[in-house]
């Protein structure tokens, strides 16, 4: 099994700019597709961003396209998610979450990093 362990979380104002890192432990990450999610009080997780084992293909929710990029790097064994130009309903618990190649689900996910932003 993958262990994830997210870091890179805090406290910055509208406008500014924060980078997750995820860092897989266990198994080599180039086996998982990968995925940031992320949840904010009184919501549901919701997807943010994916990328594919290769890194060749990405996919970021509306909400976030042209702010936050995802980006892997398989010999480091790290997911990064860069996030500019943050706005106030970013704020939320952000995850890394790990999709074997042959599974449909995001089976293995990190304990999460804390993201808040202020007007």
């Amino acid at each position: 099994q993958v262990q994830l362990v997210e870091s890179g979380g805090g406290s910055v104002q509208a406008g500014g700019s924060l980078r997750l890192s995820c860092t897989a432990s266990g198994r080599t990450l180039s086996r998982y597709n990968m995925a940031w999610f992320r949840q904010a009080p009184g919501k549901e997780r919701e997807f943010v961003a994916a990328i594919d084992w290769s890194g060749g293909s990405t996919y970021n929710v509306d909400s976030v396209k042209g702010r936050f990029t995802i980006s892997r790097d398989n010999a480091k064994n790290t997911v990064v998610l860069q996030m500019n130009s943050l706005k106030p309903e970013d704020t939320a618990i952000y995850y890394c979450a790990g999709r074997p190649l042959s599974s449909s689900r995001y089976d293995y996910w990190g304990q999460g990093t804390q993201v808040t932003v202020s007007s």
